[in-house]
């Protein structure tokens, strides 16, 4: 009998005994030095999840808070983005089911304000969910931006 697939939910809520956090291996180094916390999946969207109507963040802000809140001196970038995107899917699936709060997901930006157009329905549904929040999406070569993003930046805590 086939293996029954797990819901994006059932993935974001399998922590995998995580999160870790030690001192950085030979592997590992490419991401920086020091101690480097791998995060479990509700620790991602848990941060994704504080950001407010109007509001944004970059992956770089939701690391350096997970970093922080595990006495780290960073999160693991593709663990973060991995988990993010999981949390991304897990809330779509929810909204579809008729949930009315949702994680976020489309008011976490990459470096330099771009769209994550692996996120669900790519750029076209976010650009439409972040102009209903008032702000502005520009399309600069092959990248969707928010345009002026600096400005609408959270402090994560």
């Amino acid at each position: 009998m086939p293996k029954k697939k797990k819901s994006w939910h059932e993935k974001l809520m399998d922590d995998k005994d995580l999160p870790r956090v030690g001192p950085v291996d030979e592997k590992s180094k490419r991401f920086g030095e020091g101690v480097m916390v791998i995060p479990a999946p509700r620790q991602v969207d848990a941060v994704m999840k504080k950001v407010r109507k109007g509001k944004l963040v970059t992956f770089d802000q939701i690391r350096e808070a997970i970093a922080r809140n595990n006495d780290a001196d960073f999160a693991c970038p593709l663990t973060t983005g991995i988990f993010a995107w999981i949390a991304s899917h897990a809330a779509a699936e929810q909204r579809d089911a008729g949930k009315k709060r949702i994680t976020p997901y489309w008011r976490t930006l990459k470096k330099g304000g771009e769209l994550n157009p692996k996120y669900p329905g790519g750029v076209d549904a976010l650009r439409v969910l972040l102009e209903a929040e008032g702000h502005t999406v520009i399309q600069k070569g092959k990248k969707w931006l928010v345009a002026d993003y600096e400005k609408s930046l959270m402090l994560l805590t």
